[in-house]
C-alpha cells in the first residue's frame, strides 16, 4: 500500500534538520547534518541544500516506511533576503529528486512562530546568536530586527556578547562604564584583551564568537551592575521588536524561542517586565515548540488543507509542482 508521507526541514546556522511522517502522526523519523548550507552571490545555494537534504529524507522515508513525500516545507534562515536561488530552483528540484508535488518555502521566523504558536495572532522573539521579532494578525506577516550584528540583532547573544566585551575594555582602559568582573571573564575566555581586535575582526563566525560571552554576562549580573544594566538593555531592545510586531487588538500570545533565553532569570525577568509594560494587552505564553515542530505543524495544515498562514514571497510561500 503507499503510503504518503511529508518532509519538514529546518535550515539554520548550525546545519540542516529534517523530519518525515504522515499528516496527523507525529514525525516517524529524524535526521540532521551539522554543515551549514552555503550562501554565495545568488545567496543561499540551492544545490549545497539538496546535496545534504536528499540522502537525509530518501534514509528517513525508507526508516519510516513511507513510500512518498508529497509535501515539503522548508524554513530557512536568511530566506527573507537571500531565498531567491531557492524560489526558483528548489521546488523543481524537491519534485524531481524526491516526488514531492507541493512545497512551502518559509523564512525560519516562520517557522519559530508557527512552532511556537501554531496558527494564532501574536508575535514571537526568536532569540540566539542574532534576533527577529516575527507576528502576525493572520492577514500578514510583520517583522522587526533580524538585520544582522552590524545593523540590528539589538539584545541578542551577539550583542550581549559586545556589549559585555566593551565593557571590560573599558575597565582595562580606566574608562567609564567599565567592569572588572567582566574583564576578567574576557581574560579567562580569550587572554590578553589586547589581542581582542586581532581574535574577532578577522573571523568570518564573528557573531557567534561574541555570542559565546554573552553567558558570562549573564553569570557576572548577580553581583556586577554593568553586567546587569547591559542584560536589562537587551531586554528594551527585545520588547521594542516585539511591540513592532504584535498585533494591537484582540489578545494575541507572546512567546520566546531560541538558545539564547537559556541565559536564565538575568535575561528573562527584565524581559518579562518590558513585554508586560509594552504589551499589557498580550499574554505571554511559552513556546509549544521549535522552529523544525514550526515546519512539521505547516506541513500538515497543507496535507489536510487546514492553513490559514498568511502567504507573502519574502516570509512564506506555498508552491504547487509536478514531478515529472
Amino acid at each position: 500500500m503507499s503510503v504518503p508521507g511529508y518532509l519538514a526541514v529546518d535550515s539554520g546556522g548550525s546545519g540542516l534538520r529534517i523530519a518525515v511522517g504522515v499528516p496527523g502522526r507525529a514525525p516517524a523519523a529524524r535526521r540532521a547534518s551539522r554543515e551549514p548550507v552555503r550562501t554565495d552571490a545568488r545567496g543561499i545555494d540551492p544545490a549545497h541544500l539538496m546535496a545534504q537534504l536528499v540522502p537525509l529524507a530518501r534514509t528517513s522515508a525508507t526508516e519510516a516506511g513511507i513510500s512518498r513525500l508529497d509535501t515539503a516545507v522548508v524554513g530557512a534562515a536568511g530566506f527573507a533576503g537571500l531565498g531567491d536561488a531557492l524560489r526558483a530552483e528548489l521546488p523543481n528540484a524537491l519534485a524531481r529528486e524526491l516526488g514531492v508535488r507541493q512545497v512551502a518555502l518559509a523564512a525560519d521566523a516562520v517557522t519559530a512562530y508557527v512552532g511556537a504558536l501554531g496558527q494564532r495572532p501574536g508575535a514571537v522573539l526568536a532569540a540566539g546568536t542574532g534576533l527577529i521579532a516575527v507576528g502576525t494578525d493572520l492577514t500578514a506577516w510583520h517583522r522587526a530586527d533580524g538585520w544582522g550584528h552590524l545593523l540590528g540583532d539589538c539584545g541578542s547573544g551577539a550583542w550581549i556578547g559586545r556589549a559585555g566585551l566593551e565593557a571590560a575594555l573599558r575597565a582595562h582602559d580606566g574608562r567609564d562604564g567599565g567592569s572588572a568582573p567582566l574583564l576578567a571573564c574576557a581574560q579567562e575566555q580569550f587572554g590578553p584583551v589586547r589581542g581582542l581586535p586581532g581574535l574577532l575582526y578577522p573571523r568570518s563566525d564573528r557573531p557567534a564568537v561574541l555570542a559565546s560571552f554573552a553567558p558570562r554576562v549573564a553569570v557576572c549580573a548577580a553581583q556586577d551592575p554593568v553586567a546587569a544594566d547591559i542584560l536589562r538593555a537587551a531586554a528594551r531592545h527585545m520588547a521594542e521588536s516585539a511591540a513592532a510586531v504584535c498585533p494591537a487588538d484582540g489578545t494575541p500570545q507572546v512567546a520566546l524561542t531560541g538558545g539564547l533565553f537559556r541565559l536564565g532569570d538575568p535575561l528573562l525577568v527584565p524581559l518579562r517586565e518590558e513585554l508586560t509594560s509594552r504589551l499589557p494587552h498580550a499574554r505571554q505564553v511559552p513556546a509549544e515548540g521549535d522552529p523544525l515542530h514550526g515546519a512539521v505543524r505547516i506541513a500538515a495544515g497543507l496535507a489536510t488543507g487546514r492553513l490559514t498562514l498568511p502567504g507573502e514571497k519574502a516570509m512564506f510561500q506555498v508552491v504547487p509542482v509536478q514531478a515529472d
